[in-house]
């Protein structure tokens, strides 16, 4: 038996807009959740389209010309955009008939060159019961027929599995969502046998370490230690006759464990160190899950994901943005604040989902808006971007 693929309806009518508009083929991303017994999807983006081809409006003409590495990299921006819960389940291609006994081996090639990309930058690892199948959905733009198979992303050697594609209204009106704030002060030694000081290096080090204490941290949803194989809503009243999009929210408070018990012993060490980097500050988290009966194991996990990728992700963009202002080659160490980018959220139309962004201090509403447009192909508008948080640095 194969996974089934619950798929908000609207992406029905977008994958149709696009199989009429983008000839002979165009691919792009799904966005959803995996969960033990189905598999929910809420979004489709088609892949930008590059520089050189909005100039002069050329559509590839084969197979052979789609660009791996510039729909990886997408792919790569696009989950940064992910709150907790979500991730890039699978990609889709929508092609003309000719092209169609092709697509398969595209997809995927693709499939597998997306999640080794989005699996080089996590710093958590999969637990072992994961759902690690990715969907490959194949359109013909001729007479709208749609397969759907799987590949299990954990065996390179995977041959496609059959999968159900079933549309659902309102799919992801009344998801749950789980909100926290977590205040961060991570030291990070720079050893002074480390060459030139390698910052991008040494602060991914850093976070790796703190990963690991957020993964063994107690987490107090409402105020409450719950079973992990207990129902979320256990005990709480459902909202009732309300399909519009509703988001139940519940409080979380992280616990972070000071210090190993007697039964772990600890080593210490002794490092010259030449100088330190400190990352400190208060950062929003929000993790989303489906309504289905989620148990509380699944609502830890996806917000601890959250509290990790959206720490990580923002030194990754600072560190982007620092090359690009300043160069590789900046090497004076004196004493530097640099702020981290906020997190912002953005309402996604008829769910109660919202996505991520991070901005600096100095960006203007109109390219977070520009963003949006490119990432997730997602008009928004300027009052509809919520600043999660104070400054921090």
């Amino acid at each position: 038996m194969g996974r089934t693929y619950f798929v908000e309806e609207a992406i029905g009518q977008y994958l149709s807009d696009l199989s009429t508009k983008l000839k002979p083929y165009v691919t792009g991303l799904l966005i959803g959740q995996c969960s033990p017994q189905r598999d929910y999807v809420i979004r489709a983006v088609r892949t930008p389209p590059k520089e050189e081809q909005k100039e002069d409006n050329i559509s590839p003409s084969n197979l052979a010309s789609i660009d791996e590495e510039w729909i990886t990299t997408h792919a790569s921006q696009v989950s940064r955009m992910l709150p907790g819960g979500l991730l890039v389940l699978g990609v889709f291609i929508i092609a003309t008939p000719e092209l169609s006994k092709d697509s398969q081996n595209a997809l995927r090639k693709l499939i597998f060159s997306v999640e080794k990309s989005l699996t080089k930058r996590r710093l958590w690892k999969p637990a072992e019961e994961e759902v690690s199948d990715r969907a490959a959905l194949q359109i013909c733009s001729a007479t709208k027929k749609v397969v759907c198979r799987t590949y299990d992303v954990q065996d390179p050697k995977s041959s496609a599995k059959p999968a159900d594609w079933k549309y659902q209204s309102a799919l992801s009106a009344s998801w749950l969502a789980l909100d926290c704030t977590v205040n961060v002060n991570i030291h990070i030694p720079l050893l002074a046998t480390s060459p030139n000081h390698d910052l991008e290096k040494n602060t991914k080090t850093g976070l790796n370490r703190w990963s690991k204490q957020i993964e063994d941290s107690v987490f107090l949803i409402n105020g409450q230690v719950k079973d992990g194989d207990t129902e979320l809503l256990e005990g709480q009243k459902k909202l009732r006759g309300n399909t519009q999009s509703s988001t139940q929210f519940s409080d979380v408070k992280v616990l972070t464990q000071l210090s190993q018990g007697s039964s772990h012993r600890s080593t210490a060490t002794v490092q010259v160190c030449s100088a330190s980097i400190n990352l400190k500050g208060a950062v929003k988290c929000r993790a989303y899950i489906h309504n289905s009966k989620p148990k509380v194991k699944e609502a830890v996990q996806a917000l601890k994901r959250d509290i990790i990728n959206t720490l990580s992700d923002r030194c990754e963009i600072l560190f982007e943005d620092l090359i690009i202002n300043e160069g590789p080659h900046k090497k004076n160490f004196e004493r530097e604040y640099h702020v981290l980018p906020q997190r912002l959220f953005v309402p996604v139309a008829g769910s109660s989902v919202m996505l991520s962004d991070y901005k600096f201090g100095d960006e203007a509403a109109g390219e977070i808006q520009e963003r949006f447009v490119e990432m997730l192909d997602q008009s928004v508008q300027a009052e509809d971007i919520h600043i999660a948080e104070e400054i921090n640095t």
